[in-house]
């Protein structure tokens, strides 16, 4: 996005009424400019800015913008001893492409991304993440382990604790992680996790987290989603910010990923099963092309998901599961 309509975008965000007048002063162009900006803001963003005779313009509901130094006051010094890069933008593709093609050189480093809006946002299997501009929270984060690559693949329960453990710090009550780290709210999603992993199988790996939260979804993008989702304008009793929130996953998200580097899974297995929400449900898992069902049974010391089915319980370290047709998750 041009920095002419960053800024404008910045003047609206208050969802009070901005005379055109008020706006091209602001930006130091013509009124017919900023008629302009804003029909392109609606065009490319989807925002809907209401313009009404004699007032002027303004959004239907405030917009907490991204802000790095907010982010950053978040942070503990370990935290921005270890963040060697942060990015935040108004628009990008993905934050996890933006992160894969930034990775870092050193092992024991973070670098973030964090984007206002995606275009291309995705979610495992490739499903879409549809997305609404500065609606949801969006995180990249991008860590160089010192380990094979296949030692990473209990990363994606750590990432799952601890947004779980995020949530529920900042006030979300209720919630619970799906295997392996999907969080629910009444069976309907708030928050999903998409762990990728690059480099040499005998190490080093570098993996990228991230992160996508509903913040407030509008009617019209829930309609575009094929799951049942909701978001913390319906879910939390108090009102989170997006800046607070980002700042503590990234500070959080840097510790769980040192503590991991030294001692994998083993201290993350108690704190994944205080959110388990599926123990004993009978669920549907999608291994490859076979579909598999049985009753859910917790997770394995190595972050397997353990599967009662008619011959026997069984272990799976990959796939995508849902309730049955009596939990419709």
């Amino acid at each position: 996005m041009n920095p002419a309509r960053d800024h404008l975008l910045r003047q609206l965000a208050d969802g009070r009424f901005h005379s055109g007048e008020q706006l091209a002063r602001a930006l130091g162009v013509s009124r017919s400019a900023v008629w302009k900006q804003i029909q392109r803001l609606e065009a490319d963003l989807g925002l809907a800015i209401s313009a009404v005779r004699g007032r002027g313009y303004r959004l239907p509901a405030p917009l907490e913008l991204l802000d790095s130094d907010r982010i950053s006051a978040e942070l503990s010094d370990a935290a921005k001893d270890t963040l060697g890069a942060m990015s935040v933008l108004s628009m990008t593709a993905s934050t996890n492409g933006c992160a894969s093609a930034d990775l870092p050189m050193e092992s024991g480093c973070a670098r973030v991304w964090l984007a206002e809006h995606q275009t291309e946002g995705r979610g495992r299997r490739g499903r879409r993440w549809v997305s609404a501009f500065g609606e949801k929270l969006y995180i990249s984060m991008a860590w160089r382990f010192d380990m094979p690559m296949t030692e990473l693949g209990g990363l994606s329960l750590v990432a799952g604790v601890v947004v779980a453990e995020v949530l529920a710090h900042l006030g979300l009550e209720g919630h619970a992680l799906k295997w392996p780290n999907d969080v629910l709210v009444g069976r309907r999603k708030l928050s999903g996790i998409l762990v990728e992993v690059s480099g040499e199988a005998d190490g080093p790996a570098t993996a990228v987290i991230g992160v996508g939260v509903n913040f407030r979804v509008p009617e019209a993008q829930g309609a575009q989603i094929d799951q049942p989702w909701t978001d913390l304008s319906r879910a939390s009793p108090v009102v989170m910010s997006r800046n607070r929130m980002a700042g503590i996953l990234i500070d959080r998200l840097i510790h769980a990923c040192g503590l991991f580097s030294t001692e994998r899974l083993r201290p993350f297995l108690g704190r994944w099963e205080r959110f388990d929400g599926l123990t004993g449900q009978p669920v549907r898992i999608m291994h490859g092309k076979r579909s598999i069902d049985g009753i859910y049974r917790g997770i394995t010391p190595s972050g397997g998901m353990v599967l009662e089915e008619a011959s026997g319980c069984s272990e799976y370290h990959a796939g995508e599961v849902s309730l049955r047709k009596d939990g419709d998750l």
